[in-house]
């Protein structure tokens, strides 16, 4: 994407958000007039995102004007859930990095990324990319395979479709691969990465299950690959999980 193209997407993201915050406390519906002008942007620009945000189910039109749509309920419903999901996990995540002097993360699955919801940086890890917000391809992640595991199968077929790039030295490029340990991950309820998103990096993780049995999100600690024993730290990452998924409705 050019810059042209960066800063009218960043405009039409800003108009977006205009409008959507055009409405007050106790305003059901407003008229596209009013809406330009409590915006600022001409009255047929108004109506020409109006309309795109009606079609997206983002507003809802009536005679008497737009007002906002079930969607974005629907969105905040999530939103909601998540924070619920991180303010829940806090307490657990801040005590395995204290017992493993590593970083902690907690991550959900967007299509074929992972999402880190919170991180708890420990003294003895390495500077990791990861960030709050940030994103991570699923299949170079011990979070993103712990998840995959326990998700549908047409879940994992989106991400391998969509190819399995490599990010760090030994990520996992190949299909057949990803899915026989996937299965072992399945059994074993743990996930593992060893420089696969990048070098010198060792990563452990377990699902965070709902009473379905799949998985909501994932908790995992990283650290220098020639200093964290995986088959140490996993049992404390293992039972922050499992606790973590009996506090989900």
């Amino acid at each position: 994407m050019c810059a042209a193209e960066r800063d009218a997407a960043g405009m039409t993201a800003a108009r977006v958000a205009a409008l959507l915050g055009a409405f007050g406390p106790g305003e059901e519906f407003l008229g596209v007039s009013e809406l330009a002008r409590r915006t600022g942007m001409p009255k047929s620009s108004a109506h020409r995102l109006t309309g795109h945000l009606v079609h997206e189910g983002l507003l809802e039109r009536d005679r008497t004007g737009v007002r906002l749509g079930i969607r974005l309920f629907e969105i905040g419903q999530l939103a909601a859930a998540r924070r619920g999901l991180v303010d829940a996990a806090r307490p657990y995540l801040a005590d395995l990095r204290e017992a493993t002097r590593n970083t902690v993360h907690l991550a959900v699955l967007e299509g074929t990324e992972v999402v880190y919801l919170d991180i708890v940086r420990g003294p003895d890890a390495p500077a990791l990319p990861s960030r709050i917000g940030g994103r991570f391809p699923a299949h170079a992640t011990a979070v993103g395979k712990a998840i995959l595991a326990h998700s549908p199968g047409p879940v994992l077929e989106t991400v391998i479709s969509a190819g399995l790039p490599r990010v760090g030295p030994r990520t996992l490029t190949a299909p057949g691969l990803l899915r026989r340990q996937l299965t072992k991950v399945c059994e074993e309820g743990m996930a593992y990465e060893r420089e696969e998103s990048g070098a010198g990096v060792i990563c452990v993780a377990s699902p965070v299950l709902d009473g379905s049995g799949r998985a909501r999100a994932a908790v995992s600690i990283s650290g220098w690959s020639n200093r964290v024993r995986a088959e140490r730290v996993a049992p404390a990452v293992r039972t922050t999980a499992l606790t973590l998924s009996r506090t989900l409705p």
